[in-house]
């Protein structure tokens, strides 16, 4: 009879632990509108300082005119504190406030086009062919908050 009650009372106790497997979207959780880009990149070893000398004069100044039109929320770049680990040691992140401003937009575009400069684009496009020596794109993410209730 013991050995019943035991064995009752670990099936009892266990299917409460895992009653529930999978949790579920806005019962359990809810998902945040503003979405993150993501690009990771593996800048070689050394080569930090000269990639983001070109960030600065590209893909910065673009997210710079891109802030100031109010298209995006913030960016960011970060560096890994230890460079040669793993796929990739830099994050560049862009955040939006939502999913519709990543649609395309011909309105924000024109915008946008009207201060990034014909002399603009030339030095970015100068950077950006150099940028295989310095560094390798190993990803890019789209991400939104997950919070937990």
């Amino acid at each position: 009879m013991k050995r019943i009650l035991i064995t009752l009372a670990c099936v009892v106790f266990s299917s409460t632990l895992f009653a529930k497997d999978r949790l579920e979207i806005y019962e359990d959780y809810d998902l945040g509108t503003e979405i993150m880009v993501i690009t990771t990149v593996k800048v070689d070893p050394n080569m930090s300082d000269v990639y983001l000398a070109g960030l600065s004069g590209s893909w910065v100044k673009a997210v710079k005119i891109e802030k100031e039109l109010g298209f995006i929320k913030d960016w960011k770049i970060y560096a890994s504190d230890l460079p040669v680990s793993g796929d990739f040691n830099m994050l560049l992140v862009v955040t939006m406030a939502n999913g519709a401003d990543i649609e395309p937009n011909k309105k924000k575009y024109e915008a946008f086009m009207k201060k990034w400069s014909e002399a603009d684009q030339k030095m970015s496009n100068e950077i950006s062919a150099k940028y295989p020596e310095v560094r390798t794109l190993t990803g890019e993410y789209r991400m939104r908050e997950i919070m937990m209730k």
